[in-house]
Parts: C-alpha cells; structure tokens; sequence
C-alpha cells in the first residue's frame, strides 16, 4: 500500500427534515387542530482513529463524506428519520485542521475515540408547535436547518518512540530489521527507505516504536531528496538515534555528514534539532584499525553527544545499543 501521510477532504453533516403542515382529518371530529410533526436531525459527522490503518491513501480516491438528511415529519404528530451518521477513520497520529483558517482542530492519537466534526441540522417544527388560543390554525412549519461543511487537511504525523535519522545507506533500514520484527526493504542504492518505516522493539520486559525515517541529503528542507516529506514524522518522537556511515570516511566527512543533517533538522524545525540525540557510528565491521573508531567516538562526545559504535550486519555493539535505548531516562 502506497503511503500517503497528507490529504484533503470535504465533509458535509446532514440536513434537517422540514416540519409537517397538517390538520386533523378523522371522523366525527370536524374541527381537527394542527397536527404537523417535526423533521428529523440531519446526521453528524464524526473521526476517530483506527489503531488497523497507517496510511492517508484511502482519501486520495475519496474526498467528499455526506451525512444523510433528515426526513421530513409527518401528520398525526409523525416525527422524521434522523439522518444517518457516518464516522471517518484515520490513522493514529492524524492532525485535522481547516484549510480555510488553518486552525488546528484535533490531535487524533487516542483509539477509537470518536470526535465530532460537523453537527447535523436540526429539524424543523411541524405547524403543531404554533398553535395558540388565538390562532389555531397555522398553515406552516419550520425549515429543517442546513448541516455544516468543512474543508478540511489531514497530515499524518507516526507515533514512535524513536526515530532513525541519517544519510541514505547510512544503515537505517538494516538496523530496523536487526532489532525488531520489521521488514524494510534493504539494499545497496541510495533511497533505499521510500516511506517511513515502523518496527516494535521489545527487550528487557520492554516495548518501544521505532521509526525508520527515509534519508536526508543537503537542501532536504527544501525538497531535494525524499526527507522533506518525512520530517515531520520525527516531530513525536522522545529520542533520535543520527546514524553516521563511517565505512567510507575521514573525520572530516563525518564530520560533514553530521553537520548536514543537523542544519536540515533546524532549517525544517528549529525543535527536532533540540531533541535528546545519540550518535551511532555504522557499519564497523568494515573498519579494522579501532584507534580509528575510538577517535571518531571522542569527536563526538567531546561535543557532548553519547556515542556508540555498531555493526548492524553483524550485530556488534546492538546490545548496547538496547541496553542504552531502554535506559530510564532514554525513553
């Protein structure tokens, strides 16, 4: 299923039924007063979000949700049907605003709570409700009120824990699959990651959500690459783990690769750059000299950043690497 984590929808709540105009008409009673009933409610629209669904994509076939109409009353005080109401169900982490004034609506990280977006008409009053001592046989009733529309953005922001962050083939999509269930698509090209990746790690009596974010290149924030569609992802989450591929490099161009993903991190969101952050050296198996890792290490914590060094192919280092990740004040 193709990810979707944006969409644009129009939602209509329903019409209220008319009230009735009707009279009295039975036998032996000549003089039969009003009797119009009421229209029924037009039908609410409601969101809620479904713990089953990850994606926006159903929207991008469907964009328009109708409540049904109220029905119109009827004679001998006949109440209408209220229209039926429809619920619409999202992903969790959905931010609802309106497009029209770009206020945010709701925060949808709860499930299945269903939150009510447009309020259904009232019905109309059926010519009983005017009646009086002296005017006893009114002729009309009461319009059913028109339900609302709105316009509305939905932007999918993924509820995870953790969020890995780094150049392409920095080794994301490898260390997803080595520490959880997660089955990333995994190879030697940039871009492996085409969406974002979610991966529930468990370990000592412990649960986290990870989230593989596609990686960043140079003028990311600007749209160059596929990490400006993804950023926002990282919004939620509580930790960062930044990937730096070390197999390739000299401490200038790790260095450079650090920096990088930082200015993009504060050019999209000057916050994302502020979250707690551990470094991971990648790929260290490729490396036989350890002086050379040991000093990439201390450029990092002389910066005041936890390092760690890890081989995600062969699994060196990705004890401690849990260890830290569910450390009490990880999380």
């Amino acid at each position: 299923m193709k990810f979707v984590d944006e969409a644009f929808i129009t939602v209509h709540s329903g019409k209220g039924g008319a009230g009735a105009v009707s009279f009295r008409r039975e036998k032996f009673i000549p003089f039969g007063g009003p009797d119009g009933g009421d229209g029924g409610r037009g039908g609410d629209v409601f969101i809620k979000a479904d713990s089953g669904l990850s994606t926006l994509s159903i929207f991008q076939n469907k964009s328009i949700f109708r409540a049904g109409d109220g029905k119109g009353g009827g004679g001998t005080r006949k109440r209408g049907k209220d229209g039926d109401f429809i619920t619409i169900t999202v992903p969790p982490g959905t931010i609802i605003y309106n497009r029209d004034s770009g206020e945010e609506i709701a925060d949808l990280t709860k499930i299945n709570e269903p939150l009510l977006l447009a309020k259904g008409g009232r019905g109309g009053k059926g010519n009983e409700h005017f009646k009086s001592s002296t005017f006893r046989a009114p002729k009309f009733a009461q319009p059913g009120e028109p339900g609302e529309t709105l316009n509305l953005r939905l932007e999918l922001q993924l509820l995870a824990d953790v969020g890995l962050l780094g150049y392409p083939n920095a080794g994301k999509s490898t260390l997803l699959s080595r520490i959880s269930e997660a089955k990333p698509k995994i190879a030697d090209y940039p871009f492996t990651t085409l969406s974002p990746m979610l991966g529930v790690v468990s370990a000592y009596e412990q649960v986290c959500v990870v989230a593989d974010i596609p990686g960043l290149i140079e003028g990311a924030h600007l749209g160059r690459g596929l990490g400006i569609h993804f950023l926002r992802h990282l919004k939620r989450t509580r930790k960062l783990l930044h990937l730096i591929d070390i197999s390739d490099a000299n401490i200038d161009m790790v260095n450079y690769r650090f920096n990088n993903i930082m200015k993009e991190l504060r050019e999209f969101d000057v916050e994302l750059s502020k979250k707690q952050q551990t470094i991971l050296l990648t790929k260290i198996d490729t490396i036989d000299d350890i002086s050379t890792i040991r000093s990439y290490e201390e450029n990092f914590r002389k910066s005041g950043f936890e390092v760690l060094s890890i081989s995600a192919i062969t699994g060196k280092g990705i004890n401690s690497l849990l260890q830290t990740l569910f450390r009490k004040d990880a999380l």
